[in-house]
């Protein structure tokens, strides 16, 4: 063999005796430690690859083949039994560079304890005492809806007294509320039977199964029976259970009662991580679901990880289904099961919801990580915007403009800023528009443009890595004119976002981008319409309210808010003051001030004719 890598002369000899076997290999280290653990259809073939590439694309295969020493391998019948031994020796031995099952929840189950009057009750803990656990549950929801039905339909008891035969015989228990209330018949005391409780517990079983169906017809024949007795309280009680169920059914069930003993499984990727949604399905619904990471450690395929995923959590969860869901076929498939890759109806239906469960497990992982890591929240968030409006960099720095005016009057516009994805408020900038007459949206667009950039180049301040202007193709024709006249088009990127938000255009494409309505590259760009919308408008608003209670007395110089207020509470109205005598005028306000006014209002006639009107 002609390896990349220098080699013992003991492992060299190993390597030209590995046959063209389904087997398992373990590599050893110098400290004769297992650093990993494979299987493989053929073991030379696969043993081979380590040590005659040069794996560049992966770092840490390249430092693994570099740190073995030795190996052993064990030729097995079939590929499903070399899935079952690598299995089993990773879990012995815990090599450093093998697939991590990344699971620190302990998920909740449901036990029936092995007591002679059995408890029913939620666990995390297995305990091997003889109960029997059925589970586990991905969600603790779950687990509280089956056991609220089963109180609700069943009696039982949820004290930890032993219940012992003689106990009770020789009357050492009494009756709690529990019984008063109805919701245990008082095994304790001998009220209930042994045969009758364990009667109940029998049908809990059934339920905790999946066989739903099969205790909804027996409690219906039952009713059926007392009725056709004339035991119409006995049948009503019944009548009561079976409605409760029937409700629970209607809601667990997600495809018809056809499919039983179904197990599907969905796949998805993220931060070097594999992410295994599992589902049991019985009688049509869901009966067991479980969400798990696995840890990547070298360049094994995602066909590799999803047999090791299904293999392992099959055995987990001890599931005998011959029918496995799937988004894709697994690298090695067991014997004697069927593998399915819906393309439509109800099995498509279990997948999509199996597809739904992996992806709001991974949203939960990624918040976790961004939690402790706020920044990886920032670089992915950006890194998503850049992907979806094709950009050439990462948009740190973006800002938004937006006009605002009523008919042409008060014109104005706001720019709002958004740096790593979130609102800088301090450099946020209003404009008021100095060289447009009317409403004109286009040229204000191009007049506050060219303001804000060439004074940002003039200070040699930093330039955005995206403009985005509110309005469609004219708005965004104003914007590239005026950038190209600064010559800032191969220095920055601009768009345009129409009124609906659906519509976003690029200089030079006619036809506009669409994005998916929940992404976050939307979410984004909506607030930052949203925020630049507002700014404007508050600036608007504040414009026109000053306009509105402008006076003539505001435009004298040297008279201020207490000149003014004064002059108002004597004379009543600006006509007065200026039909009012010098020396009157002086006697409110001093000779010099009335000198003033008086100069100033003989001057102003027209002004002071319009706010009188």
């Amino acid at each position: 063999m002609n390896s990349l890598y220098p080699l013992p002369e003991a492992l060299e000899a190993t390597l030209d005796r590995v046959p063209e076997l389904p087997g398992v290999y373990q590599y050893f280290d110098e400290t004769g430690t297992i650093i990993y653990v494979g299987k493989a259809k053929n073991l030379r073939k696969r043993v081979y690859s380590y040590f005659t590439k040069t794996h560049d694309e992966s770092p840490k295969t390249r430092v693994l083949v570099k740190r073995i020493r030795s190996l052993i391998y064990i030729v097995v019948d079939s590929e499903e039994d070399a899935l079952l031994l690598e299995n089993n020796l990773i879990k012995e031995h815990k090599p450093r560079y093998n697939v991590l099952l990344k699971d620190d929840k302990t998920y909740p189950s449901i036990c029936i304890k092995h007591e002679p009057f059995p408890r029913v009750f939620q666990t995390r803990q297995i305990i091997q005492d003889g109960s029997e656990y059925f589970g586990p549950y991905s969600s603790a929801s779950t687990v509280k809806a089956l056991l609220w039905l089963i109180r609700q339909v069943f009696p039982l008891r949820t004290c930890k007294l032993p219940l012992l035969k003689k106990d009770i015989l020789d009357g050492r228990y009494k009756v709690c509320l529990e019984y008063h209330i109805k919701k245990c018949l008082g095994p304790c005391v001998g009220l209930q039977s042994m045969n009758d409780y364990l009667k109940n517990i029998d049908e809990i079983r059934e339920i905790l199964k999946g066989n739903i169906q099969q205790v909804s017809k027996h409690l219906l024949t039952e009713m059926s029976a007392l009725a056709a007795e004339l035991r119409f309280e006995e049948a009503q009680i019944l009548k009561e259970k079976y409605e409760l169920i029937e409700q629970y059914k209607s809601k667990s069930m997600v495809v018809n009662s056809n499919y039983n003993n179904v197990d599907v499984f969905a796949y998805d990727e993220w931060n070097n991580s594999s992410i295994i949604n599992y589902l049991h399905i019985k009688n049509g619904s869901i009966v067991q679901g479980l969400s798990l990471e696995y840890k990547k450690r070298l360049e094994e395929t995602k066909e590799e990880l999803f047999s090791t995923a299904i293999f392992e959590i099959r055995q987990r969860l001890q599931s005998t289904s011959k029918e496995l869901i799937v988004p894709f076929a697994p690298d090695i498939i067991p014997q004697g099961i069927q593998v399915i890759i819906p393309q439509k109806g109800d099995r498509k239906k279990l997948l999509d919801l199996s597809m739904q469960n992996v992806r709001q497990y991974k949203i939960e992982l990624m918040k976790q990580a961004e939690k402790l890591n706020p920044e990886q929240r920032i670089t992915r968030l950006l890194t998503q915007v850049k992907k979806d409006l094709h950009l050439h960099e990462l948009p740190f720095h973006i800002e938004c403009f937006d006009n605002s005016n009523t008919q042409g009057t008060n014109p104005v516009a706001a720019c709002v800023v958004f740096k790593n994805g979130k609102a800088s408020k301090k450099d946020y900038r209003h404009f008021k528009i100095k060289t447009v007459e009317g409403p004109n949206d286009f040229a204000s667009m191009e007049e506050i443009l060219y303001r804000r950039y060439k004074r940002l180049l003039d200070e040699n301040q930093p330039l955005p890595q995206l403009v985005v202007v509110d309005g469609g193709k004219g708005q965004l024709s104003s914007a590239v004119k005026i950038l190209n006249d600064l010559g800032l088009m191969n220095r920055l990127q601009v768009m345009g976002i129409a009124e609906n938000l659906e519509e976003l255009y690029f200089p030079g494409d006619s036809v506009p981008l669409y994005l998916d309505k929940n992404s976050e590259t939307l979410r984004l760009i909506q607030q930052m319409r949203d925020e630049a919308h507002r700014f404007g408008i508050t600036f608007h608003r504040k414009k026109r309210s000053q306009e509105a209670t402008h006076s003539v007395f505001d435009d004298i110089p040297g008279i201020g808010e207490k000149t003014k207020t004064a002059l108002l509470t004597t004379f009543k109205s600006l006509k007065r003051v200026k039909e009012s005598s010098l020396e009157e005028l002086a006697a409110v306000v001093g000779k010099s001030k009335a000198q003033k006014i008086s100069v100033f209002l003989q001057g102003n006639d027209t002004q002071i004719k319009r706010q009188n009107q």
